[in-house]
């Protein structure tokens, strides 16, 4: 009896070894649902027997001009008319603060000084990520809050690709180890950081050995290189989803408006606030006085990023400031200075602040910089931070890469608003994730937090109103059909609760990876400017292509390009100014198409082309053509345009007359040396 005994138990430890390794195998490795893979809820068109092929029917959203008529009709004296939320701001925060209350069923107003996305929200590391950085704090540090933000962060992460997946992506991640004890000290962290996760994962880390690591990433120094480790994280075209989550927030039946500046805050006889005065700022532009209005509010959310100080003065003038920004500033470099489907990490540089290096609309993006800064609508990015992300890529690429400035083809500078909370003893300390405050009369502040948990905030906040003014939100009835088809019930969960984590955003009801084939084979544009349609307005390509001009070549047949060595089409321009609420040049550049980020320089020699078709949309004069034109060098200078570029005229780009003999670029290469001899 007790030899069998002893048997069992010697069977025993090697079976529990082994269902341990395969039950951490079978994690590892399991078959997973990759969110933006699926097929389109919505099946793409398909040609009919008798040859007809009939375009998706999408719902109108209505115009500017529409959305400032209902603002102003607030103020009619009818309790109806009156806004249940008016949020000021529209960027990340504040756009998804106007979804989320739309959605449930509330009446809401978006209103924004500048553009969409104007600020911060287009100037980030473009990562939709949890933070490897913060948990190595969290563990390090015992710091519970650091571990709270991470693991909020990787919940919020799937979300993105979910309801968003031609917006944003899986990126691995390279972490490059040059010392042998870090290769279980880092495995045993993304290993944490794939725990973390959980069902919101969706792909495991894994090492690569140094000639894998080589092989996958070949710009790579070699030297002291034992292996790498690989994670993943999100990525993300940031004013793209910016703009599509307004643009979703007026198809569910918010009032959305941009170039719409907050003056004034209005109060009752009981000090609490109840509206504000708005003035309209295009008409400026055009030469033409404009003169402000008030609508009327039940709740205020201020979510004005770095100029959140600015509107808390408007309601008290003596409130002391709240928001500390600090600069990040990011470089654009060419495509071939990192693999196109993986970035880098480099946790310590010199000074022990972390860099990364990513592959980004088919250039890379290098930063940031993290140092105090003065608050300013377009900051410029300072030399000194430029050569300091220059130095440090330097350090982890081969030796026979040459770092140029030369190469640097855009950067620019992003305010990241850090916050104190104004309750708090201790006044100094800054606010790790995001704040919500209400003031004394009434106003409701969002701020902090990062691109990752804009919609956990958006939700916090909206519950924070709901519950502070007795909002009363209801169920969305005749919800619109996003997807443009029956088929598809988008309002079908809008019972009053919070459901922006279901709700599509426009564009993702329709997209598959392979939509653009369908592009193709339709409209014959050229395979690049499709996947890049696709992968930009999701499902809306189809009406973006066909907007594009017929070319009246044999292939491509639509699609002229605004800028020779980007997918940016004429189409877009047209759709920006028709389904987008583009007002400027800026707009377009800048944030509906991304060329500004990726090239300042082709941002410029396109701006002739850009000026030209908003000018037929939207019949400008040849006087506000030149307001473009001097608005949009202006902006460009925050972009990196070089400096000898800033005194260009039209007529000079337009003619092919600039002088780029004195630019860092044009002494690169090698059109100067003479011919070798045989």
């Amino acid at each position: 009896m007790s030899a069998r005994f002893a048997r069992a138990r010697r069977l025993i430890a090697p079976v529990a070894a082994a269902g341990v390794t395969g039950g951490v195998l079978w994690s590892m490795y399991r078959p997973r649902n990759i969110p933006g893979y699926d097929g389109p809820a919505v099946p793409p068109p398909i040609f009919g027997a008798d040859g007809t092929f009939t375009l998706p029917r999408f719902p109108r959203i209505k115009s500017r001009a529409e959305q400032i008529a209902d603002l102003r009709q607030s103020n009619s004296g009818s309790q109806d008319d009156v806004y249940d939320v008016l949020v000021i701001g529209a960027g990340a925060t504040g756009s998804g603060v106007a979804l989320d209350a739309a959605t449930r069923g509330l009446k809401v107003a978006v209103v924004e000084r500048d553009d969409f996305s104007c600020g911060t929200s287009s100037k980030s590391t473009k990562l939709v990520h949890g933070g490897v950085r913060y948990l190595e704090k969290a563990v390090w540090n015992l710091d519970y809050a650091q571990y709270e933000l991470v693991k909020e962060a990787l919940k919020e992460r799937k979300y993105f690709l979910q309801t968003a997946p031609h917006l944003s992506m899986w990126l691995p991640i390279m972490l490059p180890l040059n010392s042998w004890w870090k290769v279980p000290y880092y495995w045993a962290g993304t290993k944490c950081y794939d725990f973390l996760a959980g069902s919101e994962g969706i792909e495991s880390s894994y090492f690569l050995t140094k000639s894998k690591a080589i092989d996958a990433f070949p710009m790579l120094k070699q030297t002291d290189l034992v292996g790498a480790l690989v994670y993943y994280d999100g990525a993300h075209n940031d004013s793209r989803m910016n703009v599509s989550i307004a643009m979703t927030a007026a198809l569910y039946g918010a009032t959305v408006v941009n170039h719409m500046e907050v003056t004034a805050l209005q109060k009752d006889e009981t000090g609490k606030l109840c509206g504000a005065t708005l003035k309209d700022r295009v008409p400026e532009r055009d030469g033409k006085k404009t003169q402000d209005f008030n609508i009327r509010a039940r709740c205020i959310i201020n979510c004005t990023g770095p100029f959140t100080d600015g509107v808390r003065k408007l309601d008290d003038p003596g409130c002391k400031e709240i928001v500390a920004p600090a600069s990040g500033v990011h470089v654009i470099l060419p495509g071939y200075y990192s693999p196109g489907k993986m970035g880098l990490i480099d946790p310590s540089t010199s000074d022990g602040r972390v860099i990364f290096f990513l592959p980004w609309q088919g250039n890379t993006i290098a930063g940031t910089t993290d140092e105090p800064a003065a608050i300013s609508t377009n900051p410029l990015p300072d030399e000194k931070s430029i050569q300091w992300i220059l130095n440090e890529i330097s350090h982890y690429l081969s030796p026979d890469i040459n770092v140029r400035r030369g190469d640097v083809l855009a950067a620019w500078s992003g305010l990241r608003p850090l916050v104190k909370d104004p309750k708090a003893k201790n006044t100094e300390s800054l606010v790790r994730n995001h704040l919500i405050d209400i003031s004394e009369s009434g106003l409701v502040t969002c701020a902090g937090g990062k691109w990752t948990t804009y919609r956990q905030m958006a939700e916090e906040c909206v519950d924070a109103a709901v519950a502070e003014f007795g909002l009363k939100t209801k169920p969305v009835i005749n919800a619109p059909r996003v997807s443009g088809t029956e088929a598809i019930d988008d309002g079908a969960s809008l019972d009053g609760s919070c459901q922006t984590h279901r709700v599509r955003l426009i564009g993702a009801h329709g997209f598959s990876r392979t939509l653009f084939i369908h592009l193709i084979q339709h409209f014959g544009v050229e395979t690049e400017v499709a996947k890049h349609l696709t992968e930009s307005y999701g499902d809306r390509a189809w009406t973006v292509a066909a907007l594009c001009s017929a070319t009246d070549k044999r292939f491509p047949a639509k699609g002229e390009r605004i800028a020779q060595l980007y997918p940016f089409v004429d189409g877009e321009i047209r759709y920006a100014v028709r389904h987008e609420y583009a007002q400027t040049a800026v707009d377009v550049l800048a944030r509906r198409t991304r060329l500004a980020f990726l090239n300042a320089q082709a941002a410029l020699e396109a701006l002739p082309r850009v000026i030209d078709i908003m000018a037929e949309e939207l019949k400008w004069d040849k006087k506000r053509q030149d307001v473009e034109w001097r608005e949009t060098v202006s902006f460009l200078e925050s972009m990196g345009l070089p400096q000898p570029m800033l005194s260009a005229t039209r007529k000079q780009v337009e003619q092919g007359k600039l002088d780029f003999t004195t630019s860092l670029e044009y002494r690169m290469y090698s059109r100067h040396d003479k011919p070798i001899d045989e």
